[in-house]
């Protein structure tokens, strides 16, 4: 059975099964993909993370040394502990890009995702909705993007979980289960990012909606459905770190160290995030027009929601698979656009993104002082000083990794664990024993660490340390 969806009416017309004329399709898909590439080059906010200079660094050992990082090379505090590099993928893609085009290839490289997440999500949305909806949409699903536009591993995987959503979409509509060549997918997900859990749980949503929509046919669902499961599973432990990497995700979210992590907090809904807006608006739509939402989906839909009211990450899960579900509620599942426009599209695309790189390339550019990038500071640390244990900010690491300083802790917070974590917490907070402690047992010979931290006053007061430099972006300080 072909899975229908029903709506009362649409009075204002906002809703349909296609857009019509090929260009109005090729235009509404097009546009939005080279407007995310173009944002992606030439916004500054793509390297505002620091976690991207240990992702950099993390791939070009591995690219070095032809194999997968299993101990740490990079701090002076774990070095040759055990690191498993969960984002290998990720990491020797980001760290070729650098070395073919420099920062150009890294943004490029960015761009290229966020075009391919914005370009399938409009191609989805305008199955089911009119232009002036895609739009509409579109503009709520970049707004809620926007703040995880960072070259990292978990953007560059976005693609992935727009693809998968759509082959579980497409199944549902056509009252079958998913053919097992996605199954590939899932083995360059599990290998990139460990957000491919996500697209494991999925699969129940979908499969237990076919069971309950399709209760005579229950022993060809449970079969489909179930070697799709199954495979899907066996598919996520092709990886170099077999069953570790699939528990890997259910470790990390059980660790008390995320709270301290901006991305592991909760949303602030005193400033009208755009999550807010968009999940107001889909309220607004679904209740003005009646709409009756199946179920397994309002479910779904609440569980992602409820994820996204304890997470600020979660937020593009939120949008990227909400977004097409409500739109199919409101108009159903349209056919796909056809080969001619799927080709004009492609050729739009492409031929914006090579001019706008062209136009980047000649433009070259190095990321300069910035808070997670202190450029200037660094460069004012005396060569020998680079070597001696640092202790540092918890922002900076990624950048001393790059640069080729051994940092005290930087973005693994896997790696560190709860207890390191919080007994750096302690010495940031800050709390003298626990200073004096890490001191001497780390043999500490300078700080390296961002104006804000509470910890540089205490160091200026302190008759055991010497400020040698400062600016807007970091403050060193040299152990007497």
């Amino acid at each position: 059975m072909v899975y229908q969806l029903s709506r009362t009416s649409d009075p204002a017309g906002t809703v349909g099964s296609g857009l019509g004329p090929a260009w109005t399709q090729t235009a509404l898909i097009a546009v939005p993909a080279i407007l995310a590439f173009a944002l992606c080059l030439f916004a500054p906010q793509v390297l505002g993370d620091g976690d991207t200079y240990w992702h950099i660094a993390a791939g070009g050992w591995m690219l070095d040394h032809h194999q997968v990082i299993r101990a740490d090379s990079f701090s002076f505090t774990f070095a040759g502990r055990p690191w498993d590099t969960h984002e290998w993928l990720a990491e020797t893609v980001m760290a070729l890009a650098y070395r073919a085009a420099g920062w150009t290839g890294i943004v490029a490289l960015t761009g290229a995702a966020a075009a391919a997440v914005m370009g399938l999500t409009a191609a989805r949305l305008s199955r089911c909705l009119t232009p002036t909806g895609v739009i509409l949409a579109l503009a709520l699903v970049g707004a809620c993007l926007a703040p995880s536009l960072l070259a990292r591993p978990h953007f560059l995987a976005l693609p992935f979980l727009v693809l998968w959503l759509g082959a579980l979409l497409d199944a549902r509509a056509q009252g079958r289960a998913p053919p097992l060549a996605w199954l590939l997918l899932m083995v360059l997900w599990a290998n990139a990012h460990a957000s491919f859990l996500f697209g494991l749980l999925l699969i129940g949503p979908f499969a237990l909606e076919a069971l309950v929509n399709e209760p005579k046919a229950w022993r060809a669902t449970l079969r489909g459905w179930g070697l799709f499961g199954v495979g899907a599973i066996l598919a996520a432990l092709i990886t170099p770190h077999g069953i570790d990497g699939l528990l890997f995700p259910l470790r990390v979210n059980g660790m008390g160290a995320l709270s301290s992590i901006v991305e592991w907090r909760s949303p602030d809904f005193q400033h009208l995030p755009p999550v807010e807006v968009a999940l107001l608006a889909g309220l607004y739509v679904l209740l003005s027009r009646g709409v009756k939402v199946p179920p397994v989906r309002l479910l779904l839909l609440l569980t992602l929601l409820y994820m996204t009211l304890g997470h600020v990450r979660h937020e593009t899960l939120f949008v990227l698979i909400g977004a097409p579900l409500v739109a199919e509620l409101m108009g159903g599942a349209g056919a796909p656009a056809g080969r001619r426009t799927r080709l004009a599209i492609g050729g739009a695309v492409l031929a914006g993104a090579v001019a706008l790189t062209m136009v980047r390339l000649a433009l070259p550019f190095t990321p300069g002082d910035s808070t997670v990038s202190p450029v200037s500071a660094l460069a004012h640390a005396p060569q020998g000083l680079r070597t001696q244990p640092v202790l540092n900010s918890y922002d900076l690491g990624g950048y001393l990794i790059f640069s080729g300083v051994k940092p005290f802790i930087d973005g693994r917070t896997d790696m560190y664990g709860d207890a390191f974590n919080a007994r750096y917490d302690a010495i940031m907070r800050p709390e003298k024993a626990a200073l004096d402690a890490a001191v001497r047992q780390y043999g500490i010979r300078w700080s390296f660490l961002q104006p804000s931290s509470p910890l540089v006053a205490v160091l200026d007061s302190s008759p055991d340390w010497k400020r040698l430099y400062a600016d807007h972006y970091a403050v060193i300080h040299v152990h007497r």
